[in-house]
């Protein structure tokens, strides 16, 4: 009776659901990011699929959650104690697609996310209260940056010459570039694309920076 009991408590919606997230995490990935390596539609795994419509709890497939094992290199075994790891790490921090990181209202002055469209994604490594993460899509940042890699960025890490940080201007341009000199006045940029060339930005321009302290590989 206490074997099956356990067995009923390990198996509920929440935590299979929750065990796909730590899967995704183990991987440095997204959910929806793990769907795409696995093959599968890329909202398979989103928050938005687990209840129907109507109100209904709806579970993962065998076959997604079979593919989704082979795609993080992981095991049924791996994945039965992600299903009974009520604590985890406890730590999850919002996620954005990069694309979606220009639109109006993703942020608010600070650099802080706000507005509709952000998910959540365990990770690592979330010492900031204030860290995000940002999904990359397509291959614009190759080398440095695959397409479905995560970045961690933190708005209050300390940023110094050389680091990688993500910038965004009043203008609602957002980039991802290294730094190599700031100023009071102006900040002189890399792009992760060697063919790209170097871009100065008026101080005055930039809403804010913050730097990636992680991303996966």
């Amino acid at each position: 009776m206490v074997k099956q009991a356990k067995a009923q408590r390990m198996l509920t919606h929440e935590r299979i659901w929750a065990a796909l997230d730590r899967l995704a995490a183990r991987a440095g990935l997204s959910p929806s990011g793990l769907a795409k390596r696995a093959g599968l539609d890329p909202t398979t795994f989103n928050k938005s699929k687990r209840v129907t419509g109507d109100g209904r709890e709806r579970w993962p497939s065998t076959e997604s959650i079979a593919k989704a094992l082979a795609a993080a290199d992981s095991s049924i075994e791996i994945f039965a104690r992600l299903i009974d790891d009520e604590a985890g790490d406890g730590r999850t921090v919002p996620l954005l697609g990069f694309a979606q990181a220009a639109a109006n209202g993703a942020f608010d002055e600070l650099g802080t996310p706000s507005g509709k469209g952000w998910s959540e994604i365990a990770l690592p490594s979330a010492e900031d209260n204030r860290a995000f993460a940002l999904e990359i899509s397509g291959d614009a940042l190759l080398p440095a940056y695959r397409d479905g890699a995560v970045i961690l960025v933190s708005p209050t890490a300390p940023i110094r010459k050389g680091d990688r940080v993500v910038v965004r201007t009043k203008t609602s341009e957002v980039m991802v570039a290294m730094l190599t000199r700031r100023t009071a006045k102006a900040l002189e940029l890399r792009s992760l694309d060697a063919a790209q060339a170097e871009r100065t930005l008026a101080a005055n321009d930039v809403a804010w920076i913050a730097r990636i302290v992680w991303a996966s590989q």
